[in-house]
């Protein structure tokens, strides 16, 4: 995009009401650049509109009509499509007169698109359209002598008509008419529609004998329509003797190996050319044989057809001759050469053995083949039995024995319906049996229903290939039925009815109906009428079903040989709806709350429920009076009727019985039985209550209980909370039963708690105890026993060690425990003591673990680090030297250590 000129525009002056034009006069470009005016200053554009427009064929800005606001300084922004590069003209001022307004005046076209437009089909063309006037013009467009394209649009206040696509049918004249209340002025032009050329039919790479003609063709389309042109080998080939071009067609008459070579036809218009290229080769050689076709022996029988092939590959095409041995070969009746040469003999005989050549010549050489027939004995078969029937589990054995040449071998293949056998796969059904060479056998066992069908066997030679069948027919149970029909639907009843299915050559005896429902365990035989369905029925009544279930259906067909397997499933049917006819079950008493009376039952399930709105009757009365009270439970899934009355006193008896009911009616009860009304909660609160600490962590609660209590308790519930909780934040432990006494565990040590008991049964809590108080014993000794120190003489080990001082918020030390077990044991033996020593007589040979630990009322201490002590003579005691052990030493170990050294004669 180059750059506009830099000299000076001059201005242009015109009246107010006037038209104008103001040339952009564009710089040298490549390739379309995009045209836009700026007035006054960058980026202030010009609008386009009915008013203004800018051509974007030739740059200029068209103003209809100028008004004083268009008063001012033009520039002409140039873009390059491509690179986005912009350049600015120069400005050019417009500014108006002052002598007088310019007066109406019609119409002047002053942009057109060209007379001619041509565009290429499937581009998008544009025709622009500007006049100048006064009043503005409008622009109207017309396709003269038909009508605008439905896809064509306008653009720009209808100043430009755009077509996108075109296509060959837009082609034609087209109008564009500018009109003011003066007048009006018009401007025709022609659109032309080409297309480039187009191939409607290409060349095929040829190959041809030489003497041969050759023809080929192409074909295209276009518009303007294209002329054709030939090429050979990229030069411009011309008409000759042997060469005619008419309208793509090329012909070359008796084709040579000049002829060869690569071939162009050009089709073009002036608007584009197209090339199709094809390779012309020219066959010339000598004839050979493929190595196929030489010398061979063929092998036939009496009576077959055969044909030698005799097909040399050659240019031009060879003659055949054929010899048998030494003697040219005549034809005849049963003796012909065919059309591409070969050799074909009908009804062959003895006489046709021997040897025959087969030659062919042409002008560049000949060639020759020979091949030998030999004529055998027609094979033939016998297979037995010819037909057979079975039982499903039997065996047979099928035997196929071959009457054949002595000369030729013979192979034995067997089939079961046109199909090879796979012996591999059939599962050890089929096992081939070669006895004799002549003959071969087919053991079939544990024959199936699959296995019948047409059984073949087939003996082929080198001569010829005969096959013979026999029909194997098993009998078996029958096949399933067709398809189950639900004809009728009753409350229990259900008419169906089904076709037989194969009876598997055994005629059906009877069938079987099955049915499967939510509630069922699989597929259960059902009651029919008539009772005993026989083989020769479609059609049976299932009754004794329950109401209002889903049922499926199935047929089973039975024969002498068993029974088959069953139908497809019916569509799953609901029986009708009835009055239910089951009662509830294990009708009987619940504990419940004082004045309470709670009746219980089994629910009956949904498959005796016999229809929707399934609920319960509840009938109850104080027993020995007469009338009873009756409640509806609607829930089907219930299970329990809690009767409240305030003036009922505990355990008092009453008669009860449950009924049942649906949408249909109300059902039967259940037997009377007799239950007893709620017993009410304890009354009694638990009396001398004591609590003991046992240890750290544990307390033991016991009490009495008062029987003069209206309800029996059910158990005792323990409450404790510590001195400085609330009772509302007291933990709660349960017992069972008459227990009298319960141990709480898990506690914190040196902790004072507060404890209760009550009584409490299905009906309620009683009043709880007086509170009464235990305190936790302090924690044991966190210190070990130190300064361990032993002698060891023989199996007896004297122990010593320091004392334990507890800390102040610990229990008191009341003695110690020595632990000790041999080493990859669990369990130890204990020695406890009140001293600080002891004497430990180590039982078996081995190495021991002993550990040391005070005992307090907290509980047993921290142990001691643990020491290891082998012991090898076992109880018995021996004069061995003792040997002092430390485990720890200090100054104040001395003294234990003297008194260890003392004899001791009782421990």
């Amino acid at each position: 995009l180059g750059n506009f000129s830099g000299r000076t525009r001059s201005a242009v002056s015109v009246r107010e009401g006037q038209g104008v034009v103001l040339m952009c006069s564009p710089p040298l470009h490549s390739p379309e650049i995009i045209y836009s005016w700026v007035f006054n200053e960058f980026p202030s554009f010009v609008a386009e509109d009915s008013r203004r427009f800018i051509s974007q064929e030739t740059g200029n800005l068209y103003i209809s009509k100028v008004q004083t606001s268009d008063v001012g300084s033009y520039i002409c922004l140039v873009k390059n499509a491509v690179t986005n590069a912009r350049v600015l003209s120069p400005p050019t001022p417009l500014t108006l007169r002052n002598d007088g307004v310019m007066g109406e005046y019609e119409p002047k076209i002053e942009v057109h698109f060209p007379y001619t437009v041509t565009a290429a089909r499937g581009t998008t063309v544009k025709m622009e359209c500007f006049a100048l006037g006064n009043p503005v013009p409008t622009i109207s467009w017309r396709k003269v002598n038909g009508h605008n394209p439905s896809k064509a649009r306008l653009r720009k206040s209808q100043a430009v008509l755009e077509i996108p696509n075109v296509q060959l049918e837009d082609a034609g004249t087209y109008e564009c008419k500018a009109e003011n209340s003066r007048g009006r002025n018009v401007f025709r032009g022609q659109l032309q529609v080409y297309t480039y050329p187009h191939w409607v039919e290409k060349l095929n790479d040829t190959q041809l004998d030489s003497g041969d003609q050759l023809r080929w063709e192409c074909k295209a389309t276009g518009k303007p329509r294209p002329t054709y042109r030939w090429l050979k080998n990229g030069v411009p080939l011309w008409p000759q003797s042997r060469i005619e071009m008419v309208n793509g067609v090329l012909m070359i008459h008796s084709v040579n190996l000049s002829d060869a070579g690569m071939y162009q036809c050009l089709a073009e218009n002036k608007y584009s050319t197209i090339y199709a290229s094809a390779e012309l080769k020219i066959l010339a050689s000598a004839p050979t044989f493929p190595l196929n076709q030489m010398k061979k022996t063929i092998i036939i029988t009496k009576g077959q057809e055969v044909v030698i092939e005799c097909n040399p590959q050659a240019s031009p095409k060879p003659t055949i001759t054929w010899k048998k041995g030494d003697k040219l070969l005549r034809e005849s009746k049963r003796i012909t050469i065919l059309p591409h040469g070969s050799l074909r003999i009908l009804n062959a005989s003895k006489t046709d053995e021997g040897r025959y050549l087969c030659q062919g010549v042409n002008v560049f050489g000949s060639a020759e083949i020979t091949a030998s027939i030999s004529v055998k004995e027609p094979t033939r078969i016998e297979l037995t039995p010819k037909k057979i029937e079975l039982t499903v589990g039997e065996s047979i054995v099928l035997s196929c024995k071959a009457l054949h040449d002595s000369t030729l071998e013979v192979t034995f293949y067997w089939t079961l319906n046109g199909q090879p056998i796979d012996f591999e796969k059939e599962g050890g059904h089929f096992e081939s049996i070669k006895a004799q060479a002549s003959s071969a056998d087919l053991m079939i066992r544990n024959i199936l229903l699959t296995h019948a069908g047409r059984y073949g066997c087939r003996v082929q030679t080198a001569a010829d290939t005969v096959s013979d069948e026999t029909e194997l027919l098993v009998r078996g149970p029958p096949g399933p039925p067709g398809v189950v029909i639900v004809e009728e639907i009753t409350d229990t009843t259900a008419t169906l009815s089904w076709s037989p299915g194969a009876d598997n050559h055994s005629p059906i005896s009877l069938y079987n109906l099955q049915a499967r429902s939510p509630f069922s365990l699989g597929w259960q035989t059902v009651k029919t009428v008539p009772d005993v369905i026989s083989g020769d029925m479609e059609s049976a009544m299932a009754v004794e079903l329950n109401p209002w279930v889903e049922y499926e259906f199935r047929v089973v067909a039975t024969n002498k040989i068993g029974t088959g397997d069953p139908s497809v499933p019916s569509r799953v049917i609901r029986t009708n709806e009835a009055v239910p006819k089951t009662p509830p079950a294990n009708v009987s008493g619940r504990s419940g709350r004082r004045h309470e009376l709670v009746i219980a039952w089994e629910p009956v399930s949904e498959e005796f429920q016999n229809g929707e709105g399934f609920g319960y009757i509840v009938a109850f009365r104080p027993n020995g009076t007469r009338g009873w009270k009756e409640k509806m439970v609607t829930s089907s899934d219930a299970s329990k009727f809690i009767y409240r009355d305030e003036s009922v006193p505990p355990l008092t008896p009453f008669e009860v019985k449950v009924g049942v009911y649906n949408n249909k009616g109300d059902g039967p009860f259940s037997p009377i039985v007799v239950i007893c009304s709620a017993e009410g909660e304890p009354t009694a609160a638990p009396i001398d209550v004591k609590a003991t600490s046992l240890s750290v962590s544990e307390i033991l609660v016991a009490w009495k209980h008062t029987k003069e209590s209206l309800g029996r308790p059910q158990g005792f519930e323990v409450g404790y909370w510590k001195d400085m909780e609330q009772e509302e934040a007291a933990e709660k432990v349960k017992t069972e039963g008459n227990e009298s006494s319960i141990l709480l565990t898990g506690l914190e040590g040196n902790t004072l708690y507060h404890l209760t008991v009550r009584a409490y049964n299905a009906a309620g809590y009683g009043p709880p105890s007086t509170a009464v108080r235990a305190a936790t014993k302090k924690s044991p000794p966190s210190q070990a026993p130190g300064n361990i120190m032993w002698i060891q003489e023989g199996s007896h080990v004297s122990l010593g060690w320091e004392p334990v001082r507890p800390l102040a918020n610990e229990s008191d030390v009341m003695g110690y425990k020595v632990l000790f077990r041999q080493e990859g044991q669990s369990n130890s033996q204990v020695i406890e003591t009140q001293k600080t020593s002891a004497v430990v007589l180590l039982p078996d040979v081995g190495v021991y673990i002993i550990e040391v630990c005070a005992v307090s009322e907290g509980g047993d201490g921290t142990s001691s680090p643990q020491i290891r002590v082998p012991s090898f003579s076992g109880g018995k005691v021996t004069s061995a030297q003792s040997t002092l052990h430390v485990l720890s030493t200090s100054l104040s170990s001395v003294t234990l250590l003297l008194a260890l050294m003392v004899p001791s004669t009782s421990w």
